[in-house]
């Protein structure tokens, strides 16, 4: 079962990408979404088998990958809660978004290409999360990379496509660096780059509190570690891996410019998948991380600004899926506060929940621009909710899931309620010395969240048109195909809440995760956890009431008022339109300066120096001389005779000085 699950999205990327001319898009289409519904059904059994059920981890040798002197690597897939959770994930969207993807590329000419690309995305995606070492784990970690560079760049006629597609790559080689060296610090602390040996290794590998550090285990950037420090330092550039493909502040720039891509790769990569990877990351090493709380600091940290941040700037974005694509950013925020405070089974709940929610909204918004001619801008849209009535009301759950609507203190609320409000109230009890900070952070965040969400809504459906009359007597509804996936998620996006949070992080969570998360600061959190003031359980939601209110007040009530806002604080408004002018800043500091290095070293290293002097430079010695030498070849008789007369002269004269001596 566990070969099929990982296998068959690859068997369908090699039929489509190798045979898609031979038989045709349809088929193409058909053969990689009929194994990814396989993967997916079986995805779901292995969940009930491993994670609802008594199964330990499952380890599934594949084949022995590398052996080098004395060290050896298997190819394995190692199943565990964790893993089962994450299959459910990743083969569930990419299953709905295979069938959606039939119908809004119907008009593609390339779409063996594109379903070839989104089923070879999946499948080094399953080889991430079920990946039983480091090395495995960077081979999908890459594999996903290449994947992600090959849909956001699938209009390659595009220059913002191509310029969006290469920004995510180059991004992400930043952080996979940091990824990298901490594999290999890993490795020379531990020996070994499987998890079972580096678990075992580092329960016993610091030295006993009160004593001192000892000696340098590791040089890193110059610095002598001892074994606290050491381990501290490789979390940081694993975090750092995490920080790139999560799209975490500093490495966040990359994400919106990917919704270059067609907006079923938004929901697929940017959504549910390819963007938790650094917190699956995270979680599958909670037990190294655990020992490092100064890393832990870290990741809260930049977790919490993460939140901010993205909220702030997706309040006055007009491009529909970059808001949602700032709201992605943002609710990322949240799992790491959950991963750095030490609520590791809320980070990975809030995952969960946040795949069927936050997929909903792209696809959503993917039948909105379906309806309007591929027009983005919320502007140029408004009174669709009659036009388009069934991707409304499911762009309505969505929403409210992502807000957080429910009634505190009872089992009344969509998917978002349940694990945002977990992550908060785990932020007020934690004892990490950033969760206070963090747990203000995230109620703004909520706040914000809840304002552009509702604000998308207004916009987009509410009010009257501002498209063309052409576009709105075009305006449709979308097929079958497109709608019934978003059916199917705004069931996740209401009721994965209310029916797993218990396990999640919960009543049952040691039989539900059975050791796949490290649990020892997470048991306090969940002792903790039911005593919270009531002020804290109410903050989530009245911030997302005030959010709802204002977004109304602005976008229904009063439309005019967010323009004199705009108008009056203009200097603010610029400053979080364009994104707190991150872009600007890395152009200026590292984009630039490349570029003239690159073309200093090109004109002036290459064609100058190593051309001039090398290839280019004996090139035109041979010409030059070979010119002159071609002169002597004139034709003329007298002057070959003169040649003539001329050389016996010296030869007679060189004989008579011969002699002479």
């Amino acid at each position: 079962m566990y070969h099929a699950i990982v296998f068959l999205p690859l068997i369908g990327a090699l039929i489509a990408g190798f045979g898609g001319r031979a038989i045709g898009a349809k088929a193409s289409e058909y053969v990689t979404t009929l194994f990814l519904i396989v993967a997916a059904l079986l995805s779901w059994v292995a969940f009930f088998t491993v994670a609802m059920g008594d199964s330990e981890t499952i380890r599934v040798p594949i084949m022995r990958w590398m052996d080098s002197g004395g060290f050896s690597v298997d190819w394995a897939l190692r199943i565990d809660t964790l893993t089962a959770v994450m299959l459910v994930v990743v083969n569930t969207v990419s299953c709905l978004v295979h069938v959606y993807s039939i119908g809004y590329m119907h008009h593609d000419p390339h779409r063996p290409r594109f379903f070839a690309y989104l089923s070879f995305f999946t499948f080094a995606m399953l080889m991430l999360v079920t990946s039983d070492n480091l090395l495995q784990m960077f081979f999908g970690w890459e594999g996903v990379g290449v994947a992600s560079y090959l849909l956001i760049g699938f209009w390659y006629k595009k220059p913002s496509a191509n310029a969006a597609a290469m920004k995510a790559f180059i991004v992400n080689r930043v952080g996979d660096f940091g990824f990298l060296l901490g594999i290999f610090g890993l490795f020379v602390l531990f020996g070994s780059s499987s998890f079972d040996a580096i678990f075992a290794g580092v329960a016993d590998y610091l030295p006993a509190e009160g004593a001192e550090g000892g000696e340098t285990v590791l040089n890193l950037f110059g610095m002598h570690l001892d074994k606290a420090h050491a381990l501290t330092g490789v979390c940081l550039l694993l975090f750092m891996g995490a920080m790139g493909k999560s799209a975490q502040f500093l490495l966040h720039t990359w994400l919106p410019d990917a919704m270059e891509g067609p907006t079923p790769v938004s929901a697929l990569i940017h959504a549910a998948t390819m963007v938790t990877a650094g917190v699956f990351l995270v979680a599958r090493m909670s037990p190294v991380f655990e020992h490092a709380p100064d890393a832990l600091t870290v990741v809260t940290w930049i977790g919490a600004i993460t939140a901010f941040f993205a909220a702030t700037v997706g309040l006055v974005q007009n491009d529909i899926k970059r808001v949602i694509a700032y709201s992605t950013c943002s609710q990322l925020g949240y799992m790491f506060v959950a991963l750095g405070i030490g609520a590791y089974g809320g980070a990975i709940f809030h995952l969960f929940t946040h795949a069927f929610f936050k997929a909903l909204l792209f696809l959503g918004a993917g039948s909105v621009i379906h309806a309007v001619s591929d027009e983005q801008d919320m502007r140029r849209m408004g009174g669709l909710r009659k036009k388009i009535p069934m991707t409304y009301w499911m762009m309505i759950i969505g929403t409210i899931a992502l807000t957080g609507v429910g009634i505190p203190g009872t089992l009344i609320g969509t998917a978002g309620f349940f694990s945002k409000d977990i992550i908060i109230e785990s932020a007020y009890v934690a004892h990490n010395s950033a969760a206070g900070i963090a747990f203000g952070l995230l109620v703004i965040a909520a706040l914000f969240t809840s304002f552009y969400s509702w604000r998308l809504i207004f916009m987009t459906f509410h009010g009257k048109p501002r498209a063309s009359s052409d576009v709105m007597h075009h305006a449709h509804e979308s097929p079958p195909v497109m709608l019934v996936p978003l059916f199917i998620l705004a069931v996740g996006a209401l009721l994965s809440g209310v029916v797993f949070k218990d396990f999640f992080f919960g009543d049952h969570y040691e039989a539900f995760w059975k050791g796949a998360l490290f649990t020892g600061a997470e048991n306090q959190i969940l002792e903790e956890f039911h005593h919270v003031p009531l002020w804290v359980k109410l903050s989530p939601f009245v911030a997302m009431l005030l959010g709802l209110v204002t977004a109304w007040y602005f976008y229904i009530r009063s439309p005019e008022t967010p323009k004199q806002l705009a108008e009056d604080h203009q200097a603010l408004y610029r400053f979080l339109l364009n994104k707190w002018y991150f872009d600007e800043l890395y152009d200026f500091i590292f984009v630039r300066p490349a570029k003239w290095l690159g073309s200093f070293l090109w004109k002036q290293g290459d064609m100058r120096v190593i051309d001039g002097y090398g290839p280019n430079g004996i090139a035109a010695r041979v010409q030059d001389i070979t010119g002159r030498v071609i002169r002597l070849q004139t034709g003329y008789l007298y002057h070959y005779a003169f040649v003539m007369l001329i050389g016996i002269a010296a030869l007679v004269t060189w004989m008579m000085l011969g002699s002479a001596f």
